[in-house]
């Protein structure tokens, strides 16, 4: 009982937060509003973890809280005795795809024999809706160049681990899931470099055989060196599934805290409207990765799977190709941004469709 009154008490506070915080903003003061936010988001943290319903949105509201504090104090967040934290971004990809390759077996891709026709749509999806979207959107968007490839990129990364989360809340056929998501990581240093050349050469100069080496470096090596940990260790791995989520969770927080804070500048010019394009982005994921789904006959659970997998993009390998070009604070933005969004309206997806459950069987052959 105690422990339910904790967590009312701590939505009530959020509440009181949230409206000092209206008026802070209503009232022209939004710089003195940093810390009733990160105060906000904290509670609303500790609220969340008391409701089985809302445990999905502990982790973003978290997310919320590195963001808002890197975004009104980044002095903490750039460097420290001159190492700039913008070196951390591709050690904490490579733990965050060792994490994904070790919770991965070979058994995961039967499903490309089980279901090979939802393993192409899902696959033929991700490589089209995204990508042409996001080059849509930028060529819409008229912000400065680095900026709109950004947009680009984050729309020809593969999904990432999140999107296997949110498939199973959502009910959806996690098998399929996982492998969409691993075929396209697999394939990612060949098909996202091709894609940037093709759709953002316009906006950046793109080194397609540098970008595929620095995607290798950040995908397939770690990966692959998980299942090798997985297929050696056996049931011994146990230990390292339990901690790489966690691990995984805290390197995200940090690289978009870094790329906020790096970026606090071009936020502060194009942050509004970045913020709506990117929304834009990941709905029309959802909405065209389904019906693109249904058109091609595959059932309902396989639509929702497949949906899922297109609307959430890996930002966190989007942000590390942006690193590795120099371009963390513009090209790192609209990835950075990404992340927090997708959570958000993947949860409240997942949520949906968990109460309206569908009635097909799960494998489309």
């Amino acid at each position: 009982m105690k422990k339910i009154n904790i967590y009312s008490i701590s939505i009530s506070i959020a509440f009181i937060l949230f409206m000092v915080n209206i008026i802070l903003i209503i009232t022209g003061h939004i710089e003195h509003a940093g810390t009733p936010l990160i105060a906000l988001f904290c509670f609303l943290a500790l609220g969340f973890r008391g409701y089985k319903s809302l445990k999905g949105y502990v982790f973003t509201s978290l997310l919320f809280v590195g963001i808002v504090f890197s975004f009104y104090y980044p002095q903490y967040f750039i460097s420290f005795k001159g190492y700039k934290f913008t070196n951390l971004i591709v050690p904490l990809i490579q733990i965050i795809m060792f994490g994904m390759g070790i919770s991965m077996s070979f058994k995961d891709f039967a499903t490309v024999i089980k279901a090979p026709k939802a393993v192409f749509v899902g696959v033929s999806a991700q490589l089209m809706v995204m990508p042409f979207v996001g080059f849509i959107l930028a060529k819409m968007s008229d912000f400065p160049s680095e900026i709109a490839a950004g947009i680009v990129l984050i729309g020809a990364s593969p999904s990432g681990v999140a999107s296997n989360v949110i498939a199973y809340l959502a009910k959806a056929n996690v098998a399929l899931s996982i492998t969409i998501t691993s075929i396209a990581t697999l394939i990612a240093p060949f098909a996202t470099p091709v894609l940037m050349k093709l759709l953002a050469g316009e906006f950046i100069e793109i080194d397609v055989l540098s970008m595929m080496w620095t995607i290798v470096k950040m995908i397939i090596i770690p990966i692959g060196t998980g299942l090798i940990f997985n297929q050696i260790l056996g049931h011994r791995a146990k230990l390292l599934n339990k901690i790489m989520p966690v691990l995984s969770m805290v390197g995200i927080g940090v690289i978009i805290a870094v790329i906020t804070a790096s970026g606090r500048d071009s936020l502060l010019d194009i942050g509004g409207l970045l913020l709506l394009l990117v929304f834009i982005h990941n709905i029309a994921g959802y909405l065209l990765g389904y019906w693109y789904a249904r058109l091609l006959k595959l059932n309902e659970r396989d639509a929702r799977t497949i949906a899922i997998e297109v609307g959430m993009q890996n930002g966190g390998l989007a942000s590390g190709i942006a690193n590795s070009l120099g371009k963390i604070a513009t090209m790192g933005l609209a990835p950075a941004v990404f992340g927090p969004i997708m959570n958000i309206s993947g949860s409240i997806l997942a949520s949906y469709w968990h109460k309206k459950p569908p009635k097909e069987t799960p494998i489309t052959k």
